[in-house]
């Protein structure tokens, strides 16, 4: 059986599938691994730990008697960059994009490239410090000249792991186009501060998402460059639906995608967490995020310890229509543009007192009615001015009866749809280099699909 192999590497979970010719999984491994630290004391991930595991897993794949491995695959997290040298040896740790990052270096930036606003707006990148990858790239360089004038390349996580298998060292633009301060979105090219910084010459050569390298130990296995997940994650509805669509890929963030809006990003809109992305044929991708998924999480063990029962009771609540209408006769919301501000930057249910609420089932109405009204405005932010008609949503909330009942009721002009598939971001990463590995034409039915009427 013909197989193709992805590594789904998330900041928490490593994972692995095999992939055959229907794009079903036949075949599957993960691992967690602790992480270490930098030289500062910063957590951050065990570069050498995910190496190993890589090398072990492959090894272990090509020895499968049952399966024909013909390609691999790259789908990470973004925002982090590998430091390697003209060898390939890495010559920092992978700094975590939550470190937090120097205030006056990022005013220095800021002040030399025409500031916040002017920057912000033309490369699509709200300023988040370390979590735009290229202010890591000058952080290297203004604080430790020395390591940067040692680096060859700067890969972003997927390009190096290809990079490990192949020995080239390319760029993908599903990772440049994702808040990375790199890419001038007006112009659809680098920045100019780049050169200006003698940064460009450290940027890898730019190689389509769809086309492979041989791998070093074997020819006849073709290899990937790899993506940015959430951008991975976008390709199956890409290939799958003409109309437009915005997608909703929910996990600990909550990013809404709509490839369908070619409006230029706003400072207004990058304030409230917009962005663009480049998808993997490098057409700009519309996006806000929220960190919805992590405060879920968050709140729903505060609510298990408030109401003494287990973190995951919320799973058996299933939507109730009289107690949504009873809490928003208790607590109606202004609808005012001042209000809706409030509800993205705070979220309303942490300053909630739990004791308001008579049992663990009405709180948690509450809860969600306070995640989707949150939602209902960022999404409103990349469905404004395109002519959208569906809504797709996956990964956690997809699975969530109250979520998607009221982003349902939210939008009755629409078709509201539970999307579900096998690892949304790894099977858009198999999909990508479909023609380098697979002969039979791409299905129309990768998608499961559950619709909610209002």
């Amino acid at each position: 059986m013909n197989v193709v192999a992805v590594f789904d590497i998330g900041k928490t979970n490593k994972k692995v599938f095999l992939f055959n010719e229907n794009y079903q999984i036949v075949w599957e491994q993960s691992v967690v691994f602790p992480e270490t630290v930098d030289e500062d004391g910063f957590p951050c991930e065990d570069i050498t730990s995910l190496r190993n595991w890589i090398v072990y897993r492959l090894a272990e794949m090509e020895a499968l008697e049952d399966y024909n491995l013909k390609a691999i695959n790259f789908s990470t997290y973004g925002a982090s960059f590998v430091y390697v040298d003209k060898e390939g040896n890495n010559l920092t740790p992978l700094y975590n994009y939550l470190k937090p990052y120097p205030e006056l270096l990022k005013e220095k930036f800021y002040s030399k490239y025409k500031g916040e606003e002017k920057f912000a707006t033309k490369t699509a990148s709200p300023v988040l410090g370390s979590l735009n990858s290229g202010m890591q790239i000058y952080r290297l360089k203004e604080e430790n000249p020395t390591v940067f004038n040692t680096v060859n390349y700067c890969l972003h996580l997927p390009q190096y792991l290809s990079s490990l298998l192949t020995g080239q060292f390319f760029t993908d633009i599903t990772s440049v186009g994702c808040h990375t301060n790199l890419w001038n979105f007006k112009k659809m090219k680098y920045h100019k501060w780049l050169k200006k910084e003698d940064i460009i010459t450290k940027i890898a050569p730019m190689h389509s998402a769809e086309e492979t390298l041989p791998l070093l130990q074997n020819n006849a296995i073709s290899v990937g460059i790899g993506l940015h997940d959430s951008s991975s994650a976008l390709i199956p509805y890409i290939i799958n639906f003409t109309e437009p669509f915005v997608l909703l890929s929910t996990g600990t963030w909550v990013i809404t995608m709509n490839p369908f809006n070619n409006q230029p990003l706003t400072f207004e809109e990058l304030q409230d967490d917009c962005l663009c992305f480049l998808h993997f044929q490098g057409k700009p991708v519309k996006a806000s995020r929220l960190f919805s998924g992590n405060e879920h999480e968050v709140q729903t063990k505060r609510l298990a310890n408030h109401f003494g029962v287990s973190i995951d009771t919320y799973k058996t609540v299933t939507y109730d229509k009289d107690i949504v209408k009873q809490l928003r006769g208790v607590n109606f919301n202004s609808a005012s543009s001042t209000h809706q501000k409030q509800i993205l930057k705070q979220f309303p249910f942490e300053n909630r007192n739990l004791n308001d609420f008579k049992n663990y089932e009405i709180a948690y109405h509450q809860l969600l009615l306070d995640i989707v009204a949150q939602q209902i405005i960022s999404t409103n932010l990349v469905i404004h001015n395109s002519p959208v008609k569906k809504v797709f949503v996956d990964g956690g909330f997809s699975k969530n009866p109250i979520f998607m009942n009221l982003l349902a009721e939210a939008y009755p002009e629409m078709e509201i749809y539970a999307a579900s598939m096998a690892q949304a971001s790894a099977l858009g990463a198999a999909l990508a280099i479909h023609k380098s590995w697979n002969p039979k034409p791409i299905q129309n039915d990768l998608i499961d699909l559950k619709f909610y009427k209002h």
